[in-house]
């Protein structure tokens, strides 16, 4: 949830760099730093709270061909290059958190979820396609009651179909079964948990049949994807986590292993959590280097897979919230130099 009162004095004062001087209320646990490789030219909504998600999709044949979807709520959908050049934009405003699938033969499924309607949850549908960095709109599912906010998606071991996990604003946690048939997307939603306060971050591991979503005040819940028994597993301490709890991220290593990943924008930093168990790692900012420092972040991505050259080891991406005396932006980073300072020897 961005500050507007902050971001918005920071940019009337035209304070360029302000991005380094941002002082939190809070602080939690030292955090290493890393520096941003690439990030993409700012949106299109300047002087507002409009960037927010972005999603990878990650080229098999060529991996530094992949492509980056990121939104600006206040205006619609970008596709980026790894080098941070937009190769595209789709109109759509109303648009807050955004995630990626592929279908059968090569398709790809852009999945975000629509605030245009603040009063039902709703998903907006487009197809990607890789070869132009084009988006095309597939479409529109009614969810059920609420704000649309945070999203994810999965495909469930050996089930049919395509999962979409909502968390709106009102803590209502919605599981939509998508399927497609003639070309034309529907979707079957139930609720499947309920949590106290407004969530967002969402992020969901198939392997375990495990989502975890944000809970903004609160921290981290585990929630089981076809019953719905949750757990906080990671709860906002001021240590690892501070207010609010941010998107979410996930670099899935071996049946059950890897990292989650989460945004603690109360102040400026992510956590690192190592999996299965939640056992806290490690904590990083962005800070300044040939490109700026990032604060402020609603949404990230993370793909620990090779992406050529540039990011061989992974690629991190997070939203940059202050991105003075531009408009918001996103930040690319390479994820084997987070483990590396973090300590994690790969």
């Amino acid at each position: 949830m961005f500050r507007p009162f902050h971001g918005f004095a920071l940019l009337s004062l035209g304070i360029a760099g302000a991005c380094a001087s941002v002082t939190p209320a809070i602080t939690g646990d030292p955090a290493v730093t890393v520096t941003a490789l690439v990030e993409t030219p700012p949106v299109g909504t300047a002087r507002e709270d409009a960037a927010d998600d972005p999603a990878i999709w990650r080229n098999p044949a060529n991996p530094a061909a992949s492509l980056v979807v990121g939104t600006d709520k206040k205006g619609g959908l970008y596709v980026y290059d790894l080098k941070g050049a937009q190769k595209s934009f789709l109109a759509a405003p109303g648009l807050n958190n955004v995630d990626l699938l592929e279908l059968a033969a090569g398709r790809v499924l852009v999945v975000a979820s629509d605030r245009s309607d603040l009063t039902r949850v709703n998903l907006f549908l487009a197809l990607l396609d890789t070869a132009t960095g084009k988006l095309a709109p597939a479409g529109r599912i009614a969810v059920g009651p609420g704000e649309g906010y945070g999203i994810c998606m999965v495909k469930p071991a050996g089930g049919e179909g395509i999962i979409a996990f909502s968390a709106p604003k009102s803590g209502t946690i919605y599981r939509t079964l998508i399927r497609e048939a003639n070309g034309v997307f529907s979707g079957t939603t139930t609720t499947l948990a309920q949590v106290a306060t407004q969530t967002e971050g969402c992020v969901a591991d198939p392997r375990t049949a495990t989502l975890y979503i944000g809970e903004e005040d609160a921290g981290i819940w585990a929630i089981d994807m076809n019953t719905g028994a949750k757990r906080l597993v990671a709860p906002v301490d001021n240590r690892m986590l501070v207010a609010d709890v941010e998107g979410l991220a996930l670099a899935p290593e071996g049946a059950d292993g890897g990292y989650l990943v989460a945004s603690s924008q109360g102040d400026n930093a992510f956590a690192v959590f190592r999996l299965p168990d939640i056992k806290p790692l490690g904590r990083f900012r962005i800070a300044p280097g040939a490109l700026g420092s990032v604060e402020e972040t609603d949404g990230i991505e993370l793909d620990n897979r090779d992406f050529g050259p540039d990011f061989p080891g992974g690629l991190f991406i997070a939203q940059d919230g202050i991105n003075a005396p531009k408009a918001q932006n996103f930040k690319f980073v390479r994820w084997d130099e987070v483990l590396a300072a973090l300590g994690e020897a790969k």
